[in-house]
């Protein structure tokens, strides 16, 4: 695997680890930026997948699933922040424990990237 793939796949998984960490920055109370967390097109990892995943590893069936469930974690990232600015602040922390089995999926169709990737010596 090329040093550039590597370091590409490496900086999809810190994006990742940023959206968790500025999702739950907002949720006890952060006055950041809700673009990022909100849209997925916004989102860096978003991007990366738009602009790098897609165009280079989409023929890689999981690169297409990313997608998908990128967008999913969104949509209930949404709501989770809708509950905190409707003053259900306890609720929407709460819900910060159903987020993650679709983070931790989101990291293993990475690393899934990252081994078929390999297998193909690029």
């Amino acid at each position: 695997m090329s040093e550039d793939i590597k370091r590409e796949i490496d900086a999809a998984r810190l994006k990742h680890i940023l959206f968790k960490a500025k999702l739950r920055s907002f949720l006890y109370g952060s006055g950041s930026d809700e673009a990022p967390v909100r849209d997925a097109d916004v989102c860096a990892l978003g991007q990366w997948i738009a602009n790098v995943a897609l165009p280079q590893f989409g023929h890689i069936p999981e690169t297409q699933k990313l997608d998908r469930l990128h967008r999913h974690l969104h949509q209930v990232a949404n709501q989770l922040m809708d509950l905190r600015q409707a003053g259900q602040t306890e609720q929407a922390q709460r819900g910060l424990s159903s987020i993650n089995p679709i983070t931790d999926e989101v990291l293993e169709l990475i690393n899934t990237i990252e081994r078929k990737l390999r297998k193909e010596g690029r």
